[in-house]
C-alpha cells in the first residue's frame, strides 16, 4: 500500500483519472462550480455579484437533478413563498384555492393554472383555505385570525371575521357553516354568510386539529395537552372527554373519522394512533410505532422528539387504516385484528397521507417532494410523481383520483395526472 502514496504516483493516477472523467461527457454545472472554488476570486471584487446569479440559477434548476423530472401536467406560479395549503371545489374538482406564505390566496382552473381570482386583503401567511360542501363559497384563513369567505361565481368576499391565532379551519360537510380552531383552546362554528356564532370552550391551550364528524352534529377536537373532546354542535356540550389515560402524553397533530363517523384516529407527538369509539368516547386500541434500530440509553428522549404522527385516515373499502410518520414510515393498520400489515418506507419524512375514496389506495407526501401511490393491501408502492424542487406542504386528490394537486416550498402548486389504467 505504502507506496502507491508517494508523490509519483498519486500525480500519475491523479491524471489518468480526470482523462477518463472529462471524456465521459461536458462538465456539469456542479463539476464546474468546484473547480470555481478552487480559483481564488477574493481580490476582483467585480466577480462576486456574477457568481451569486449563478448559484442561484443553478439553485432554481435544480442542480442535483431534482427539476429536470416534472411529472406534473399544470404548474402555479403566482405564489411568491411557500404554498402551505390547497383545496379543490368538491362539487365538480375543476378548481383549487391554494394559501401562501406570502399572505395571497388563489383560486385558479386545475385544467391549466388559470387564475379565477385572488382572496385579497391578508395580512399573514394563509394556511388555511377551502370550498363549502357545494362550492357556492371559499374560505381563507391566515396565521394572524383573519378569515374571509368569498362568493365563487361571484368572485367577491361576502364575510370576513378575526379570531385568535388560527390552528385550523373546516367546513360542514352538509349545510354554509365554517368550523375553526384558535391559540387560546376555543373553536368557533360560524353559519355563512349571516355571521351567527357560537364557541365551544376548550382548556387554555391551542386546538391543534379538528374535524366535523360525518352526521354533521358533532365535531372532535384535539388539543396542545393530548386531551381530545368530542362536541355535540347544536347544544355547545361536550360529549367526551379523553384525558390523562385516555389522551395522548404530547400535543394532538391530527384527526380522522371513519366514513359512517363511528370510528376516530388520533395521532400525536408522542407517536401514538388512538382508536376510539365515537359513540361512548372510549379508546379501543393503542397504535405505536416500534423503533426499527435500537436506541443508546441516553438519546431516548432526543429520538422520541424527532418522531411523530403526521397524518392519518381510514380506508373506505377495507378495515384499513394508514399512520404516516416524520421518520417516513408509512404504517398500514388492519383494524379488525388492530395489528400492523404492512410498513411502507420513504427516504424522508411523510406530510400528510390521503386515502383515494373508492380503493385501498393510500397517496402520501413527503419532504422529498415526491407523491407516491401505495397499494394497502401488498403494501407495494405502485407510482411516484416528482416535479417539485423542495418539500410538499399539502396535497388533495379529486374524486376519481385522476388528479393530485400538490403544494411546495419551491412557492408552487403542481397538477400530476395519476389514473391507473388497470383499476
Amino acid at each position: 500500500m505504502e507506496p502507491a502514496e508517494g508523490p509519483d504516483a498519486v500525480d500519475f493516477h491523479g491524471d489518468e483519472e480526470i482523462i477518463e472523467v472529462v471524456e465521459l461527457g461536458p462538465p456539469g454545472p456542479d463539476d464546474l462550480a468546484d473547480e470555481m472554488e478552487d480559483v481564488d476570486f477574493d481580490e476582483e471584487e467585480g466577480e462576486e455579484p456574477e457568481a451569486e446569479a449563478w448559484e442561484t440559477e443553478d439553485e432554481e434548476g435544480g442542480g442535483d437533478g431534482m427539476e429536470p423530472q416534472d411529472d406534473s401536467e399544470v404548474t402555479f406560479s403566482l405564489h411568491s413563498a411557500s404554498v402551505f395549503c390547497v383545496s379543490l371545489d368538491p362539487k365538480t374538482n375543476t378548481l383549487a384555492v391554494t394559501g401562501g406564505e406570502d399572505d395571497k390566496a388563489f383560486v385558479w382552473r386545475v385544467s391549466d393554472g388559470e387564475l379565477l381570482f385572488e382572496c385579497t386583503g391578508h395580512k399573514d401567511s394563509v394556511t388555511c383555505a377551502g370550498f363549502s360542501h357545494d362550492s357556492v363559497f371559499v374560505a381563507t384563513g391566515d396565521m394572524s385570525g383573519l378569515i374571509k369567505v368569498w362568493r365563487v361565481d361571484a368572485k367577491e368576499e361576502v364575510w370576513s371575521f378575526e379570531v385568535g391565532d388560527l390552528e385550523w379551519m373546516e367546513w360542514h360537510p352538509q349545510a354554509h357553516v365554517l368550523l375553526a380552531g384558535t391559540a387560546d383552546g376555543n373553536s368557533w362554528m360560524w353559519k355563512i354568510p349571516s355571521g351567527d356564532c357560537k364557541t365551544f370552550q376548550g382548556p387554555a391551550c391551542p386546538a391543534t386539529c379538528g374535524r366535523i364528524l360525518p352526521d354533521g352534529k358533532r365535531a372532535v377536537v384535539g388539543y396542545e395537552d393530548g386531551t381530545m373532546r368530542i362536541w355535540d354542535l347544536k347544544q355547545g356540550t361536550s360529549l367526551h372527554v379523553l384525558k390523562g389515560q385516555d389522551g395522548h402524553q404530547d400535543p394532538l397533530t391530527c384527526l380522522a373519522s371513519n366514513k359512517d363517523g363511528s370510528l376516530i384516529l388520533t395521532g400525536s407527538v408522542d407517536c401514538n394512533a388512538k382508536l376510539v369509539n365515537c359513540a361512548t368516547g372510549k379508546v379501543v386500541c393503542v397504535f405505536k410505532m416500534e423503533s426499527t434500530a435500537p436506541k443508546a440509553p441516553g438519546s431516548e428522549s432526543e429520538e422520541a422528539e424527532s418522531n411523530s404522527v403526521e397524518s392519518l385516515g381510514f380506508c373506505n373499502v377495507m378495515p384499513l387504516a394508514a399512520v404516516g410518520y416524520l421518520d417516513g414510515t408509512l404504517a398500514i393498520y388492519d383494524l379488525s385484528t388492530q395489528s400492523l400489515r404492512h410498513k411502507c418506507q420513504h427516504e424522508s419524512g411523510i406530510v400528510q397521507l390521503l386515502w383515494e375514496e373508492s380503493s385501498a389506495v393510500v397517496y402520501t407526501c413527503s419532504l422529498d417532494g415526491a407523491v407516491r401511490l401505495w397499494d394497502a393491501r401488498s403494501g407495494k408502492m405502485i407510482s411516484e410523481y416528482r416535479g417539485h424542487s423542495a418539500e410538499i406542504l399539502d396535497f388533495a386528490v379529486n374524486k376519481d383520483a385522476s388528479i393530485v394537486v400538490t403544494t411546495s416550498g419551491d412557492h408552487q402548486a403542481k397538477v400530476f395526472c395519476v389514473q391507473c389504467p388497470d383499476r
